[in-house]
């Protein structure tokens, strides 16, 4: 295997633990909307960008509201979490000072707003181990793109081969094996129902920060 020169992390279900929050938060949107949320709401909406779910929930559900006036109550209600409680994963900032200890450049690629990014960051002290933080918007686009991993590769001085990206979400996964990244599967309870999958196109899986750690990932760079 080649060298690896940088990390790309991605956040929810994969550095922080906040997907749970997210399920029942699109409920809770809906639920104030008068909309009977549907089952599968969450799992449809977390393959996209905020612009595109925000669109999606005034086109599917009729909503008497701009995708802007979506994307602001959205943020609205997240904000409280990731300003106050929502935790990292166990074992995640001990990672991410080991890397940072052996000079490992690292980079964040999320779907997430970036004012929810930065307070959490902020919050828990991770805010200063990374050289960028990337989110889709008109310069970018989401996670179906290589785009965002690409430039984050682009900011690190690593190319897309000597690039490890690290994704709880399979899509995601995808599209950065697709453009020649090491990938990292990271299994989060939220998308149990695609472990197997995730395993198959990953180079390595994981189940948290620290057996990847002390499993010698850390010695690839």
């Amino acid at each position: 295997m080649k060298k690896l020169r940088g990390i790309i992390f991605d956040v929810d279900g994969t550095l922080l633990d906040s997907m749970g929050m997210w399920s029942e938060l699109d409920r809770v949107f809906l639920r104030e909307n008068g909309v009977d949320p549907p089952d599968d709401i969450s799992d449809i909406v977390k393959k996209m960008t905020v612009e595109t779910s925000s669109a999606y929930f005034v086109e599917r559900f009729k909503l008497d509201m701009t995708p802007e006036d979506v994307k602001n109550r959205v943020e609205e209600l997240a904000a409280e979490a990731y300003r106050t409680h929502l935790p990292l994963k166990n074992g995640a900032k001990d990672f991410l000072a080991a890397a940072a200890e052996r000079g490992i450049p690292m980079a964040v690629a999320s779907a997430n707003y970036p004012g929810l990014l930065d307070a959490a960051f902020r919050r828990l002290g991770i805010d200063g181990f990374f050289r960028t933080v990337l989110t889709p918007g008109e310069q970018l686009a989401g996670k179906h793109e290589p785009d965002i991993y690409l430039e984050a590769a682009r900011l690190l001085g690593s190319e897309p081969a000597e690039t490890a990206v690290i994704e709880d979400a399979l899509h995601a996964a995808e599209t950065a094996k697709a453009a020649g990244f090491y990938t990292v599967g990271f299994r989060d309870v939220s998308s149990r129902q695609d472990w197997d999958a995730l395993a198959a196109i990953c180079d390595r899986v994981t189940d948290s920060w620290d057996a990847l750690r002390s499993g010698g990932f850390l010695q690839c760079f």
